[in-house]
């Protein structure tokens, strides 16, 4: 669970330069107020009253080192110096001390939590990506390094600023009359306390706002994602009556009850300063009058309590800020405190220590398999398989039989329940998952294709490929086929998601880039059920060319797909219930007979 903690620790890097830019700012917030009391006591010199103790004796001592007489004048010079020495002298150099340091800071610590966000996002484990759509978590991602990047020069170049300047007045306020400075730490600690408790509850407010927000953008973001179905459904006006009342309920909730709380916490603080700024000066003048102040002293404490009593509103207005922001960092880091996934690979380069480079014959075992998402329900139960080198194993079966659940525990996105698989005799899990992974290639139904040219898709697994290796794996993906209608050949733009390009385009593209890579074992996940005929004959040209060059696992619902492989594997309710050539389990009166029959007359599997 994340805490304020986590917060402070966002800038832990940086600790130095913060404590020293913080301190610097609170230094000069305490520098200013040399110039109302400089002014209280050049008022005391123009009406013939002494200056303070400690200050007559700077004077004398100055006017001896400049051999001077401590004259009225001379003691108007001094003050004078001083004012310019912390205005003039000082105007150039605070930017530099304070806001130059305070935005590197959160500028350096953003782009130092982005490589920690993008790592995670890198790392975590498949199924969180099942449960969050790509809005959500760019969302959340997103508002968590925006309001951490914002908040902190307003925190550490403003909020703890004031507060030392507070505390500085109180000291001054304290030299001149006890009294006055007991009724102001009094006022202030009282303001103070009051509003941070109910800023506390407003901040509990706002975290639940957060994850309502949260919720509109991610269904935002479905609705980008998904326009074609819903211009194909004609649902617009329901998918905008959907947002609208979401957009009103948090309106309410913002306006009614957590913007009313904050109005409403304004009004009593800025009543309750009215009030103590006036008591104030009924007790300065009160002391000026029976003599016990001087009439700078007067003047010096009016002048510098409305200086604090004027802090308090952007104090709280900078808490306000805080508390509002406050869920939405929270929640950064709570993502940021998800745990890695088990499938997790290296992402850190170490030149000195590069991860393992294997080569494998492509020899699969499958010992005693079993896996469930959910202890209890199993998808895989107990499968023992054996693929030899280069040979081309198909795996059929109903939907939801655990074909697809198979592959992943061979790409290692998931651990196994009970059993183990093994590669040329190495059980996988013990292997460095970066090196083993390099050594897979896997086209989906659904080929993802970056918003780049088709270059860059094609050797997005192996970058250093010659562009003769690219031709030639797009001569065996068929690729080279539709290339020349693009306008810049291979270096179109393609667009977001592969959109400039057709399905069956993209699954040869898919293929195309995973020849590439040059990989002991190639997985086609699907890849023709969504295609149309011609573009699957395509596909299965393809796929032909590259049986018997590496171990090859087809998965798919069409078995026009897999007449050719060496190996048919029918899984049924995660088990396999038949092994065989597409002759044999023909001839074999069961599921795989029952499927081809269903597909032949045309009827659903």
């Amino acid at each position: 669970m994340a805490s304020f903690q986590d917060i402070l620790k966002y800038y832990r890097r940086y600790r130095k330069a913060s404590v020293f830019s913080i301190a610097a700012s609170s230094a000069f917030e305490i520098i200013d107020l040399v110039v109302p009391y400089a002014i209280g006591q050049i008022l005391n010199v123009l009406s013939g009253q002494s200056l303070d103790r400690g200050l007559q004796q700077f004077v004398n001592g100055t006017a001896a080192i400049a051999g001077q007489t401590p004259t009225p004048s001379f003691s108007l010079l001094v003050l004078m110096v001083i004012i310019f020495i912390v205005t003039v002298v000082r105007a150039p150099i605070q930017p530099w001390i304070g806001a130059w340091y305070h935005w590197e800071i959160a500028l350096r610590a953003r782009r130092d939590q982005t490589q920690k966000a993008i790592r995670k996002i890198l790392t975590l484990p498949i199924e969180f990506y099942d449960e969050n759509n790509p809005g959500r978590i760019a969302g959340r991602i997103a508002r968590g390094l925006a309001n951490h990047t914002w908040t902190y020069p307003e925190i550490a170049g403003q909020f703890i600023p004031k507060l030392f300047r507070v505390l500085g007045i109180f000291a001054i306020i304290l030299s001149i009359e006890w009294r006055i400075a007991v009724l102001f730490a009094i006022s202030f600690i009282l303001i103070l306390t009051v509003s941070f408790s109910k800023l506390k509850r407003l901040t509990d407010k706002e975290e639940v706002l957060d994850k309502h927000q949260e919720s509109t953008e991610s269904r935002t973001s479905e609705i980008v994602t998904n326009i074609k179905t819903v211009k194909a459904f004609a649902t617009e006006a329901s998918e905008f009556k959907r947002q609208s009342d979401r957009l009103n309920r948090e309106l309410k909730t913002v306006l009614f009850s957590i913007h009313y709380g904050y109005v409403k916490l304004a009004m009593q603080q800025r009543t309750f300063i009215q009030i103590c700024v006036f008591a104030v000066l009924v007790l300065t003048l009160w002391a000026t009058v029976n003599g016990e102040i001087s009439l700078g002293h007067f003047v010096t404490t009016l002048t510098i309590s409305s200086m604090a009593y004027s802090e308090l509103e952007p104090i709280s207005n900078l808490g306000e800020v805080f508390a509002r922001r406050y869920s939405s960092m929270i929640r950064f880091h709570e993502f940021m405190q998800r745990p890695l996934g088990k499938d997790a690979a290296s992402i850190t380069f170490h030149p000195s220590e590069p991860s393992p480079t294997y080569a494998f014959s492509g020899k699969l075992e499958f010992h005693n398999l079993s896996f469930g998402y959910s202890p209890e329900r199993p998808v895989l139960q107990n499968i023992q398989l054996l693929i030899q080198p280069y040979e081309t194993v198909a795996l059929v079966g109903r939907s939801g039989s655990g074909k697809s659940t198979l592959i992943k525990l061979l790409c290692r996105y998931f651990e196994p329940n009970q059993g183990n698989i093994l590669i040329d005799g190495q059980d996988i899990a013990t292997l460095d998952i970066t090196g083993y992974r390099k050594r897979l290639a896997i086209v989906h139904q659904e080929v993802d294709v970056f918003n780049g040219t088709l270059l860059d898709n094609l050797t997005y697994g192996n970058p250093i490929a010659t562009f003769e290796q690219v031709k030639e794996a797009c001569a065996i993906a068929r690729v080279d086929e539709f290339i020349h209608m693009l306008p810049q050949g291979y270096h179109t733009v393609v667009g977001e998601r592969g959109v400039r390009l057709s399905g069956g385009q993209r699954q040869r593209l898919g293929i195309a880039r995973a020849l590439l890579v040059e990989p002991d074992i190639l997985i086609f996940d699907e890849a023709t059920s969504s295609l149309d005929y011609e573009s699957e004959r395509a596909i299965q040209l393809a796929m032909r060319r590259i049986q018997g060059t590496r171990t090859t696992i087809i998965i798919a619902h069409r078995l026009s797909t897999v007449r050719e492989a060496d190996k048919i594997v029918v899984l049924e309710q995660g088990q396999i219930v038949e092994v065989g050539n597409h002759e044999q389990l023909l001839k074999h009166q069961g599921i795989y007979r029952r499927l081809h029959s269903l597909q032949e007359t045309g009827e659903l599997v």
